[in-house]
């Protein structure tokens, strides 16, 4: 019996010096001693980019470790919502310490609810920067926001498509109004996508609104179906089932490189050529403010503006295959980069540009989302209608009569910036309104097929 028992006592001895030999062989789990939580619609590749070269940096420069928590709800415009909604639930904080990434116009209507928190770079930084561009804000005069990088909207298209198609060339926002690009155009949910939203705002200024809306109405009756984030275009137009998409530059680029500038061409076009920020900021309330700062800062460094546009194979650039191939804010690095940067010098396109408005894109984002919505995404399928119909027909005062009736609005631009700043805050009066919206596009589609018969 002790024979056994010693058996027994030294089995239970192996099988426990066993677990703990075990436990000591397995890799050794590191926890990060800081943490910073960013939510932002960027793409794979700025995430993994910036998440660990900042935490390189950082450990270089406070000798402490920190882990990047990335969060996404789905686009710009939905992670403003989810941001908006948290504050207005939780007022002093929302556990979340930087937005980065999106339009100048999400960042301003944050500023305006008092939901960033003000941070001046140190003045080293600041004297790199330029506070605007052409009238356009690069950042904030209170440091409440920074454009991180910059970007411009354009037209991209299969070019080897387009040739053997026979298509148009469209080097101007007018020309994807064309009746022979039925189903040819992809683009994005302005609701879901901010750099969608920036698109429709870039034409609705630069034509009127009016004329903007009446050419938006076009374009969307020629989009074969809308995404719900622009970053789908271009993978769209590259597989072909798009010929030309509405797209942000660097969502082009990174396809030109990796399929080649003779198969895919991008174009800004001459009648609303804009340059705007891509901002960063801190959240009101960040739980881990000191490592935003710090983050801020990176993200402004040279080391980091050198990211965005340096290919994957310079030593100074990123390792993400194809590159970031976005435009820096700061206009000295051109110059020092040379040839090694691949992206076109945006601050050398001043004599072309169109002065946006960001005040007046801010102030309607919501409501020119609701028109977009109703109009064009919700009765796509009667717009398509109507627009095929108008396409059959071979009268040409027929043609105009139907066209005039397909393009009607239903509210002026004094109107509707009227309700922007008051009604439209109301929930019950955007659900009249989109009701009401609603049965004016099923009537004004209906008076296009039949005068186009």
């Amino acid at each position: 019996m002790s024979y056994l028992k010693s058996l027994r006592r030294c089995g239970a001895c192996i099988a426990t010096w066993g677990i703990v030999l075990c436990f000591l062989a397995l890799p050794a789990v590191v926890f990060a001693q800081d943490e910073l939580i960013i939510i932002s619609p960027h793409p794979e590749g700025i995430e993994a980019e910036f998440g660990k070269n900042f935490e390189k940096w950082y450990e270089e420069q406070t000798g402490r470790t920190v882990k990047t928590d990335w969060r996404d709800v789905g686009g710009t415009s939905s992670n403003y919502r989810f941001i908006e909604s948290e504050f207005k639930r939780v007022p002093e904080g929302i556990n979340i310490d930087i937005f980065f990434g999106g339009g100048t116009d999400n960042y301003l209507r944050l500023s305006n609810n008092g939901w960033l928190h003000a941070y001046k770079l140190p003045e080293a930084q600041l004297e790199q920067m330029t506070q605007s561009f052409q009238g356009i804000p690069l950042y904030d005069a209170e440091h409440r926001w920074y454009g991180a990088a910059l970007s411009s909207f354009g037209i991209m298209y299969n070019e080897q498509l387009r040739e053997m198609l026979q298509l148009p060339k469209a080097s101007a926002w007018q020309d994807l109004g064309d009746l022979a690009l039925l189903g040819r155009i992809g683009a994005a949910d302005p609701r879901e996508s901010g750099s969608a939203h920036m698109v429709y705002e870039i034409i609705l200024q630069t034509l009127g609104w009016e004329e903007g809306f009446s050419l938006l109405t076009k374009i969307g009756a020629n989009v074969r179906g809308f995404s719900a984030g622009a970053n789908a275009i271009p993978t769209d137009v590259v597989a072909g089932q798009a010929i030309y998409g509405l797209a942000i530059d660097f969502y082009a680029y990174g396809q030109i490189a990796v399929v080649g500038a003779d198969k895919i061409k991008y174009i800004v076009p001459a009648d609303g050529t804009v340059i705007t920020a891509d901002p960063i900021a801190i959240l009101k309330g960040a739980p881990n403010l000191p490592v935003a700062q710090k983050f801020l800062e990176f993200v402004l460094s040279e080391d980091a503006q050198k990211l965005w546009m340096l290919r994957d194979t310079d030593p100074e650039g990123p390792e993400w295959k194809g590159g970031l191939n976005r435009a820096s804010v700061l206009p000295a690095l051109y110059d020092e980069l040379g040839e090694r940067c691949i992206v076109p010098n945006p601050f050398s396109t001043a004599g072309n540009l169109f002065l946006y408005n960001s005040d007046t894109g801010s102030t309607r984002w919501d409501i020119v989302n609701g028109l977009f919505g109703v109009l064009i995404i919700d009765s796509h399928k009667d717009l398509v209608n109507a627009w095929k119909a108008i396409q059959k027909c071979k009268d040409p005062a027929k043609r105009d009569a139907a066209i005039a009736a397909l393009t009607k609005m239903p509210i002026t631009e004094e109107e509707a910036m009227e309700m922007a700043v008051s009604a439209w805050k109301d929930p019950t009066v955007r659900n009249e309104k989109r009701k009401e919206w609603g049965q004016f596009a099923k009537d004004k589609f209906k008076e296009a097929r039949d005068l186009a018969k």
